[in-house]
C-alpha cells in the first residue's frame, strides 16, 4: 500500500478527492499524514476529520532548508513513499528536493509552461484577463526549478463566456482532483517512469 505524505498550506481541496478515492477502494494508498505551515489551514482540519494525522510546523524564523528538514522528519516518521504538494504556498529547498528525488508531486492550476509562478486565483485573474478559450492543470515532479519540473499528467479545461475567478477555479480543481488520483494509481503500480525531464507512463 502506497503510503502519502501531504503539504499544504490552504484547503487542500483537492485532497478531498484522494480521501474519497481511497475510501471508495479506488486507490491502494494511504494518506499518512499532511503538514501545513498554517496552523489555521483547513486542510489540517480537513484531516483530523478524517481520521489523518496533521502536523502543523512553524516556518517563522527559520531558515527554509532548516524547516524542510523538519518537514522531513515528520514525513520519515510516517513512512511516506510519496509527497503530494496541493496549494503549498512555500518554495522547496534543493536538499529537500534532492532528498525526495521524483518522489514530490505538484499540482498547479495551469497548463504548464503557461503561467508558471503564479499561486491560485492569482493564476485564473491572469488566464482571464489574457482572454484565454481553454485553461486546465498540470501534475508535475518537483524539481529545483519553479514550476518547471518533469509533467506527469495535464487536463484541459474549457473557459466559459462569463466565467469568473472562482467558477474557473472550482472547474480546475475538479480536473485537479482527477488527473491526481489517476496518478496515484499509476504510481502505486509502478507504471511512472522519469527519464530526464520526461514522464512515460508505462504498462
Amino acid at each position: 500500500m502506497l503510503r502519502l505524505g501531504i503539504l499544504a498550506s490552504t484547503r487542500a481541496t483537492d485532497m478531498q478527492a484522494v480521501i474519497d478515492a481511497i475510501s471508495a477502494k479506488k486507490l491502494n494508498a494511504v494518506i499518512s499524514v499532511v503538514v501545513s505551515n498554517k496552523a489555521d489551514a483547513y486542510a489540517l482540519e480537513r484531516a483530523g476529520n478524517h481520521g489523518i494525522k496533521a502536523v502543523f510546523i512553524d516556518a517563522k524564523g527559520r531558515e527554509r532548508e532548516q524547516f524542510d528538514k523538519e518537514v522531513a522528519r515528520v514525513l520519515d516518521a510516517n513512512k511516506v513513499d510519496l509527497i503530494l504538494a496541493i496549494g503549498y504556498m512555500r518554495f522547496l529547498s534543493p536538499w529537500f528536493v534532492s532528498k525526495y528525488k521524483n518522489r514530490i508531486m505538484n499540482i498547479h492550476p495551469s497548463l504548464l509552461p503557461k503561467y508558471a509562478g503564479g499561486m491560485d486565483k492569482d493564476v485564473h485573474a491572469e488566464v482571464l484577463k489574457n482572454k484565454e478559450k481553454t485553461t486546465g492543470c498540470t501534475l508535475h515532479f518537483v524539481d529545483e526549478s519553479v514550476d518547471a519540473g518533469p509533467i506527469i499528467m495535464q487536463k484541459e479545461v474549457n473557459i466559459d463566456k462569463n466565467e469568473t475567478v472562482d467558477s474557473l477555479k472550482e472547474k480546475v480543481q475538479k480536473a485537479e482532483g482527477e488527473i491526481i488520483v489517476k496518478t496515484i494509481d499509476l504510481y502505486s503500480k509502478g507504471k511512472i517512469k522519469v527519464e530526464g525531464k520526461n514522464v512515460k507512463i508505462v504498462d
